[in-house]
């Protein structure tokens, strides 16, 4: 299995593919959207949760995504018709890196995407490069709650501390007017859905070709969360607006 079909599955049971409770991204979205007919971006949208609730809840809203999966796009567009927003949606194949758009727009999203971009500061760079004069960023990227393993560092990638990670966001031009970081619970609830979605697949299909796979990721990606970060690793998000435009 790719790691697009194991990700298409493992979310199943949680669409935003962070670990985000539904309260939560409500609350951030109401933060970050500021005029009932904004235009939104979301660079690296998966399978577009992030824009079909944005679209749903505010009805002269546009979005636009951007990943380089057809599968999770696809997710995205069906997703979009069933809920009836299809006309307010548009998506782009394309690395997050390449995209450009002959508009600016109101909010921009990117989160748990920052691999996309080669870290933080750099997703907040190529978010400016699509920001309206007064618009809002949403990031959402992981942090340190403790010191790191070794093993953490190299799984996960090279974090910072809350503080931190802040103060860096700061001194990048941003004033954050809106944050959260993620709960307990939030963290838990999200690796056992993930988790427990891809292993329950494979024990409801244990003729097909790949269960045996599926099977074994999910106990592996379960035991590194237990052994390797879910003491050390937390994530935050932020609604942030330019110093100075």
């Amino acid at each position: 299995m790719n790691r697009e079909q194991i990700s298409a599955i493992a979310h199943a049971g949680h669409p935003i593919k962070a670990p985000l409770d539904d309260d939560s991204v409500r609350l951030l979205l109401e933060r970050g959207i500021s005029r009932d007919d904004a235009r939104v971006l979301d660079l690296g949208c998966g399978g577009g949760e992030w824009l079909l609730r944005a679209l749903t809840t505010h009805p002269l809203l546009r979005a636009e995504g951007v990943d380089i999966s057809d599968i999770a796009l696809e997710e995205a567009r069906a997703a979009a018709g069933e809920r009836g927003v299809q006309e307010r949606l548009t998506l782009h194949h394309r690395p997050a890196v390449d995209f450009v758009s002959p508009h600016p727009f109101d909010l921009v999203l990117s989160v748990g995407a920052s691999h996309a971009f080669g870290g933080l500061l750099p997703t907040l760079e190529a978010a400016r490069e699509h920001l309206a004069p007064g618009g809002r960023v949403l990031v959402g990227d992981g942090l340190w709650e403790s010191e790191p393993t070794p093993e953490a560092v190299e799984m996960l990638g090279d974090f910072a501390d809350l503080a931190t990670t802040v103060e860096r966001v700061t001194a990048a031009g941003w004033t954050p007017v809106h944050g959260h970081v993620s709960t307990r619970r939030e963290l838990d609830d999200y690796e056992w859905a993930c988790w427990g979605s891809l292993a329950s697949w494979a024990l409801d299909n244990p003729t097909h070709p790949d269960s045996a796979e599926a099977l074994a990721t999910a106990a592996t990606r379960r035991t590194e969360w237990l052994r390797a970060y879910r003491s050390c690793w937390g994530f935050v998000s932020l609604v942030l607006r330019r110093t100075s435009n």
